[in-house]
């Protein structure tokens, strides 16, 4: 193992109490660590050590005596509690404007001009869960061939189709040019291919060839990183909520053990920069559905597999764990909810029992990983790594 690593793990929607602005957003009292604390009791003792449970109001039964790592928490300054903007202010941007919404479904001139872009019809455009959309609308399908459209409290474009009826890259292509037309008001934060397996009602199953097409970010850190000569190393959906732009190696594993089995292989690949995960099933599993032990279920999962990342880690290198936003099991509705992020951070040189506090911003992670690396940050965000150092 060579070269100097930022291991930057998302535990996606893993988030740590209620946002000072969570009510503007429907989400006053959110607080997915916690609320699955209080009911589960789910155990993971590495994290703990590392700094999680003393995070500065956090609700998971009391921290450690003497916490090995660092340990705080960020607020979110971009509009949205989504997967893209939670993403992009982590590295470096934040979004004054949120992502449009579409509570009412698309408006029918984008559907008809969608149709005839891609020569098929469509059944739904509506906010649905999605996996009750297919047991609704699957048969249907099968039997059209019109694709299911629909979307949810965030900012997403989703297109399920069965595999059989519509290969995987036949749908990419479609979800392709429905990126394409959406564009000015229109503009989503991601379009989503959904496809699924199974003939009939109840037996319908979404399969791991999802794929997000997200917008196109301006400038983050890993276009500052890749610039500098870095590799940027994308583990899991990365690729797709940057719109590969400044990703320079990607593993689009699919679900969090293969993601974790991901990480490990590429900690010991001969390379210097930023490791960049996402932990995809914490939210997209577990919090939509509010499957409470199964996300308990999920962190202890991911926290026996501490031990061997940390083993894992060169002498130089930074290991940060974080979340891009809520997505509370135990609050009401499926949606994300908008909360503060943790940061839990180690390597082996760098001090341990360091308090880092409220953060501002979420671009204090990437102002973070960007000082690790020696380079000036030109983005948003302060630095934290002078307070973690011995």
């Amino acid at each position: 193992m060579s070269g100097k690593k930022a291991i930057l793990i998302v535990l996606d929607s893993v988030g740590i109490g209620e946002a000072p602005d969570s009510a503007a957003y429907g989400d006053a009292g959110a607080d997915t660590l916690g609320h699955i604390w209080s009911v589960c009791r789910p155990n993971i003792p590495h994290m703990m050590e590392l700094g999680l449970g003393n995070v500065q109001g956090a609700n998971l039964g009391g921290g450690v005596a003497s916490p090995k790592g660092c340990f705080g928490k960020c607020r979110e300054v971009s509009a949205g509690k989504d997967t893209t903007t939670g993403h992009w202010e982590i590295a470096g941007v934040q979004l004054k404007k949120a992502f449009p919404t579409f509570p009412d479904g698309f408006p029918q001139d984008f559907i008809a001009a969608f149709e005839k872009a891609v020569g098929r019809g469509t059944l739904g455009n509506k906010p649905a869960s999605g996996t009750a959309i297919l047991d609704e609308l699957g048969e249907e399908h099968l039997a059209t061939g019109k694709l299911i459209v629909y979307t949810s409290a965030d900012s997403v474009f989703q297109i399920a189709a069965n595999e059989a009826l519509v290969p995987p890259q036949e749908l990419y292509r479609i979800c392709r040019i429905a990126r394409e037309m959406l564009h000015g008001d229109l503009e989503v934060g991601r379009v989503i291919a959904r496809p699924f397996v199974g003939d009939h009602a109840g037996a319908f199953k979404r399969t791991g060839n999802r794929r997000d097409f997200s917008a196109l970010p301006p400038e983050t850190c890993c276009d500052v990183l890749a610039a500098a000569g870095k590799t940027v190393y994308g583990i899991g959906k990365i690729e797709d909520i940057f719109a590969e732009k400044g990703i320079t190696r990607s593993n689009h594993a699919a679900g969090n053990p293969a993601c974790i089995e991901a990480t490990l292989q590429a900690m010991e690949e001969d390379y210097e920069g930023l490791l960049f995960v996402n932990l995809v099933d914490f939210d997209s599993v577990y919090g939509h559905r509010r499957d409470v032990k199964g996300y308990a279920a999920a962190l202890e999962a991911f926290d026996a597999a501490m031990p061997e990342i940390v083993k894992r880690m060169g002498p130089e290198d930074l290991l940060m764990l974080t979340a891009d936003h809520g997505c509370d099991p135990v609050h009401s509705g499926t949606d994300h909810t908008r909360e503060y992020i943790p940061i839990v951070a180690w390597g082996r040189n760098l001090a341990a029992n360091v308090d880092l506090g409220v953060r501002d911003t979420y671009a204090d992670i990437s102002a973070t990983v960007l000082d690790f690396f020696g380079i000036p940050n030109t983005l948003c965000g302060t630095s934290f790594l002078p307070l973690m150092r011995k």
